[in-house]
C-alpha cells in the first residue's frame, strides 16, 4: 500500500498539496495520505476549508505561535518536523508540495 506524507510549508503548497492528495486518492482509493501544515500553510488552511482536509495535519507549534487554533474537524501533530521524520522512520514516503 503507497503511505504518502506530502509537506506543505507556505499557501501555495498547501494548494499544490490538496490537488496532489485528490489526485493519489483518485488513483488509487487504498493510499493513505497526509498532508502536514506548517508555517504560512496553517493560517491559509484555517482560511480556506478543502475536501481534502480530512488528510490534513496542522502543526502545533505554528498555531501556538501565531495564536490561531483549529476548529475541532482538523487535527493536529505537536510539531510537524517531528511528525515528518516520524512518518519517514516508519517507512512513508515524503513530498514537499
Amino acid at each position: 500500500m503507497i503511505q504518502l506524507l506530502i509537506h506543505a510549508p507556505t499557501p501555495a503548497s498547501l494548494e499544490r498539496a490538496r490537488r496532489n492528495a485528490a489526485n493519489l486518492k483518485k488513483a488509487d482509493p487504498q493510499a493513505a495520505v497526509e498532508i502536514v501544515a506548517n508555517a504560512g500553510a496553517v493560517a491559509a488552511a484555517l482560511d480556506d476549508p478543502h475536501p481534502t482536509d480530512e488528510h490534513l495535519l496542522l502543526c502545533q507549534n505554528t498555531l501556538t505561535a501565531t495564536g490561531a487554533q483549529a476548529p475541532e474537524h482538523l487535527q493536529t501533530v505537536g510539531a510537524a518536523v517531528l511528525h515528518i521524520a516520524q512518518r519517514q522512520h516508519d517507512g512513508w514516503a515524503y513530498m514537499r508540495a
